[in-house]
């Protein structure tokens, strides 16, 4: 028999399966991968009858075995059935109404224009911090309002162009327009008694004083060399002392060596005579010096006779 050729076949396997095995061996593998996700026994829908047999109460079928139930909950008609009980329940279920929201009610004044205030600087005798006093009148604020405030920064606002060196109080009260006051970008001392505000109800004034923190000064290190160390020498101004100049040391007595000494008779060079009002020559440069008087051509002098 030739196998080798048959449709489907291969040599050395087995005969093709046929539509009954093919669906066996597909219900057992729905079986085992339902075990695996499917708790049967949190199945609403899943009964032991008294004969030993397993129902499905939501499509009323009878199964031999947890295998045949489990195949039967992947099928078509156990999935079909389970949207429609869905949407049966969805139906029938009366429609919850939505938790309402917490209405906040928004209160709205028609602004009056700007308060009157007053700004006043001080400085405490004892400690040195400087402060600023606010003083605001709000002669027609709504009633059951009270003056707020907060600090704002630089980049906060949009109607300068942000400096970090500046920072902003804002004081809103209604009907009135808020206003804000520009003031150093320093720590703030907000302890009990560096910062406090009084709203007066009879006189209708609010206040606010706070103080500004004490900037620590920093020491700048002393100039003063270690000791060991050499000061440098002061630059070269031309106004200040010039130091002594050495004095040149003698000539040896044998006079300098490889030197001719001069000749006995040789007269010593004449000297010009000084002139009342004019420096001695050797207090000039070479090149300013006076020629000194020649008796002999060419400036040389005559030889002495004997």
């Amino acid at each position: 028999m030739d196998f080798q050729h048959r449709a489907g076949g291969k040599t050395g396997s087995g005969g093709v399966a046929s539509a009954s095995e093919s669906n066996r061996d597909r219900r057992e593998r729905l079986r085992q991968l339902a075990l695996e996700t499917i708790d049967i026994n949190k199945d609403p829908y899943f009964m032991k009858n008294h004969l030993g047999s397993y129902e499905c109460k939501l499509c009323l079928t009878l199964h031999n075995n947890e295998g045949s139930y489990l195949a039967h909950t992947q099928g078509k008609k156990h999935q079909t059935n389970l949207a429609r009980r869905a949407a049966k329940e969805a139906k029938e279920a009366p429609a919850q109404p939505a938790p309402e929201k917490v209405k906040v009610e928004v209160k709205k004044f028609v602004k009056i224009g700007r308060p009157g205030y007053k700004v006043t600087k001080q400085r405490d005798p004892e400690t040195g911090q400087q402060s600023l006093l606010f003083q605001i009148d709000y002669p027609e604020i709504a009633e059951g309002i009270g003056p707020r405030h907060r600090f704002m920064s630089a980049y906060e606002q949009r109607i300068e162009p942000p400096d970090r060196r500046w920072q902003y109080l804002l004081l809103a009260a209604e009907p009135y327009e808020t206003i804000a006051f520009k003031v150093p970008s320093r720590e703030i001392d907000k302890s009990e008694s560096r910062f406090w505000t009084h709203w007066n109800k009879e006189t209708k004034q609010f206040f606010l004083q706070f103080h500004f923190k004490m900037e620590k000064i920093v020491s700048q290190p002393s100039q003063v060399p270690p000791a060991g160390v050499k000061r440098p020498p002061p630059l070269m101004t031309g106004l200040g002392p010039h130091p002594p100049s050495e004095a040149v040391p003698p000539p040896p007595p044998g006079g300098m060596p490889g030197m001719p000494p001069p000749p006995p008779s040789a007269p010593a060079p004449p000297q010009m005579p000084h002139t009342p009002g004019m420096p001695p020559p050797g207090a000039l440069p070479p090149h300013l010096r006076p020629p000194l008087p020649s008796d002999g051509p060419g400036g040389i002098p005559p030889p002495p006779t004997n």
